[in-house]
C-alpha cells in the first residue's frame, strides 16, 4: 500500500499550489461527485495509465489502479467508476468518502507522472423536534483542519436577521433553533431554509436547500 510520508504529502501540497492543479469540492451526503484529474495523459487506453489514491481521516487505500478497481476497494465497486477522461465517480458520497484524492498518471517504465488533487468535503443535514421548538443541524466533515464556513439562510436572508430564530455555531457547523408556532402557517418550512457553505480554498459559495437525512440512510457507510 502506498503511503503518504511528511516529505512527500508536502512536496505534493508543494506542487499542486504551484501548478494549479488542486481543486475543492463539497458536496451533500448522498449525492453522487465527479472528481476532476486535470493532468490526463493521451496516450493511454481506458485509462490503463491513471491511478487514484485516498488519504482520509481513517484509511488510505487505491481506489483504482490503472484504469481498474483495486482489490483493496472491491467491496465499493458498485460506487466507483472513471470517466472516459479519467475523472473519479463515487455515486451515493457518504462521510466516509471525506479525504485528500490523488490523481496519478504513469510514463512508460511506470516512471510515475504529474499529480492533481482533489480536496472532497460532505455536507450533513439533521433535525431535531420538540413539543415547542425545531432545531436544523448543517455540518461540514472535512479531513484536519476544516477552513470553510457555515451558515442558515432562511427565505434567502441570513437567520441572524430574522425574529425568533437563534444560531449556534462552531468549526464547520451551525444550528438554528426556532418555534414551532413560527411555523403555523408554512407547512413546507423546511424548503425555505438553507446551508450556505463557503469554500475555505477557492472561495467558492454553495447552497445547500434543507433536506434530512432519510431514515433508511446511513450516512457512516
Amino acid at each position: 500500500m502506498f503511503h503518504c510520508n511528511s516529505f512527500i504529502c508536502l512536496f505534493l501540497i508543494f506542487f499542486t499550489a504551484v501548478t494549479g492543479q488542486f481543486s475543492s469540492i463539497a458536496v451533500r451526503v448522498g449525492a453522487d461527485v465527479t472528481l476532476p484529474c486535470e493532468n490526463v495523459r493521451d496516450d493511454q487506453d481506458q485509462c490503463n495509465r491513471t491511478s487514484w489514491f485516498i488519504t482520509g481521516s481513517q484509511r488510505e487505500q487505491w481506489l483504482i489502479l490503472r484504469g481498474k478497481i483495486s482489490e483493496e476497494a472491491k467491496s465499493q465497486s458498485d460506487r466507483l467508476s472513471v470517466t472516459e477522461n479519467c475523472s473519479l465517480v463515487i455515486k451515493k458520497v457518504t462521510v466516509e468518502d471525506v479525504g485528500r484524492y490523488d490523481c496519478q498518471q504513469y510514463r512508460p517504465g511506470l516512471e510515475q507522472g504529474r499529480d492533481a488533487l482533489v480536496h472532497l468535503s460532505v455536507v450533513t443535514m439533521t433535525e431535531q423536534k420538540n413539543r415547542d421548538q425545531v432545531t436544523l443541524y448543517c455540518s461540514v466533515r472535512t479531513r484536519g483542519h476544516c477552513r470553510h464556513t457555515v451558515k442558515w439562510l432562511y427565505e434567502g436572508k441570513d437567520v441572524d436577521k430574522v425574529k425568533k430564530m437563534e444560531t449556534s455555531q462552531s468549526e464547520c457547523s451551525v444550528t438554528v433553533t426556532f418555534p414551532t408556532s413560527h411555523l403555523k402557517l408554512k407547512s413546507k418550512y423546511q424548503e425555505l431554509f438553507q446551508c450556505e457553505v463557503t469554500d475555505g480554498y477557492n472561495k467558492k459559495v454553495q447552497l445547500f436547500t434543507f433536506s434530512p437525512q432519510s431514515s433508511g440512510e446511513n450516512i457512516m457507510s
